[in-house]
């Protein structure tokens, strides 16, 4: 495996976690278990919201995007992990959070590392 291509199963592994996170937030909220105190359009917002920001960046494969992206991935990790623990029947919600945003941070983490090694090698000649 070249270098070029060495940084792409970590941004393939970011985007499934991102756009897991989305969809997942999106369906949990809409139709499996939504959330009945708040609105649900307040509920979405609050949730997917953060997620869009980094949306383009992400998609562009941007170093800088993808490492402060990781930071955001740990909130929803957190919330998985009290869906999983709180939640009676749907509990499987909260565990498939936990594993897309583990597979964000990761994702986002190493994607970051070694396309920046690629992007120093190709400036360094």
């Amino acid at each position: 495996m070249g270098l070029a291509s060495s940084s792409m199963p970590w941004r393939v592994m970011a985007l499934t976690g991102h756009l897991g996170l989305i969809l997942l937030l999106m369906v949990w909220e809409i139709w499996l278990d939504p959330f009945g105190v708040l609105p649900r359009s307040l509920v979405i917002v609050l949730m997917v919201g953060p997620l869009l920001i980094p949306l383009r960046g992400i998609l562009h494969g941007r170093p800088y995007t993808h490492a402060w992206t990781s930071f955001l991935s740990l909130f929803y990790f957190l919330h998985g992990v009290g869906a999983a623990y709180a939640g009676e029947q749907f509990a499987y919600l909260g565990w498939l959070e936990v594993l897309f945003s583990l597979m964000l941070f990761v994702g986002a983490i190493f994607f970051t590392r070694y396309r920046n090694r690629e992007i120093k090698q190709l400036a360094d000649g």
